[in-house]
């Protein structure tokens, strides 16, 4: 019997504080942070709970800082947003698909619900990488927490206890990626294709988003991180936010994500669960159109923070 998955999932920049060398991990100690006063933060929160439904009021992040720009439109829309969702999942249940057959499957392989398979052998080398990523994952994330103490523009991480992809989700994409880059690729050239099996997101206020970005990304590259990617995608119709990707000195690989408030909770709590169905090769097209036209819809309420659309895409060659 096959193993099966579970459900999921420039600008100017102030002067910069001594961080200690790469790798001094342990060393690293959370301070103060300079984010508003908790009295701010539930004022904020209140008045986005005045447009949502209570039953939904846990998805709104209460914990999150405001962004400084008064009651957006998009928090006027989210309970319209929630009842979009709720019809879709009503009018294409997850019942009507059907299971992936893993009837004829060897002992110690793997196949997604979504039918995406690990040979023995492979599904080996996944377990392995996996414990490989869990080992690196704390010196990394002890930089991001400092980076978070740190950084000029009061950027907050959300979702910070998700920062590591779940085993049988990392199964799954890795099972995904042998499907589409071909049998024959090696291990690593498999794994790279898993960039985001750690990662991070970053919230920063709509008025200083732009700074934000650039004041982590020279905090990260000052602790020794090489960004490689950065996928920019403020002007995307069906989502907001700028996705970059990261390796270690040591070649583990993982993912920052840059969000505002608004473009966080429409990915979070909105829209995860259209995006995951789409990409679930058993959707079908006029399903996957309805999903695609909700995201559209969500998204254009979401506000673009300044000059964040000017914030480079790019691709370091090699990776």
């Amino acid at each position: 019997m096959g193993v099966s998955v579970g459900s999921l999932d420039l600008p100017d920049q102030p002067d910069e504080p001594k961080r200690p060398e790469h790798g001094d991990a342990s060393q690293l100690t959370p301070k103060p942070r300079e984010l508003p006063h908790s009295d701010e933060r539930s004022q904020y929160y209140e008045a986005m709970q005045a447009h949502v439904p209570a039953e939904t009021a846990e998805e709104a992040s209460p914990a999150s800082p405001p962004d400084g720009t008064g009651q957006g439109s998009y928090w006027d829309e989210v309970p319209r947003f929630l009842e979009m969702r709720a019809d879709l999942d009503e009018r294409w249940p997850d019942e009507r698909r059907a299971a992936a057959d893993r009837s004829a499957d060897p002992p110690g392989s793997y196949r997604s619900d979504g039918g995406f398979y690990l040979s023995p052998k492979r599904y080996a080398e996944t377990i392995a990488a996996f414990g490989r990523m869990r080992e690196a994952e704390p010196g990394i994330s002890a930089h991001v927490r400092a980076t978070e103490q740190e950084n000029g523009y009061g950027g907050w991480l959300e979702g910070f206890r998700f920062r590591l992809k779940g085993e049988d989700r990392f199964q799954e994409k890795v099972a995904e990626a042998l499907a589409t880059i071909g049998p024959d690729a090696g291990p690593e050239e498999l794994l790279a294709q898993v960039p985001d099996a750690i990662r991070y997101t970053f919230c920063l206020r709509s008025e200083t988003y732009t700074q934000g970005y650039y004041n982590i990304k020279t905090q990260l590259e000052g602790l020794g991180y090489e960004m490689y990617q950065s996928r920019n995608s403020w002007d995307d119709a069906e989502y907001k936010g700028i996705n970059t990707r990261w390796v270690t000195q040591g070649g583990q690989r993982f993912e920052v994500q840059f969000h505002t408030s608004e473009s966080f909770h429409a990915k979070q709590y909105v829209t995860h669960d259209a995006y995951e169905r789409i990409r679930n090769p058993l959707t079908g097209d006029e399903e996957r159109g309805e999903l695609e036209e909700f995201q559209r819809e969500v998204s254009s309420y979401v506000q673009v923070p300044d000059r964040a659309t000017d914030i480079p895409a790019f691709k370091k060659k090699g990776f």
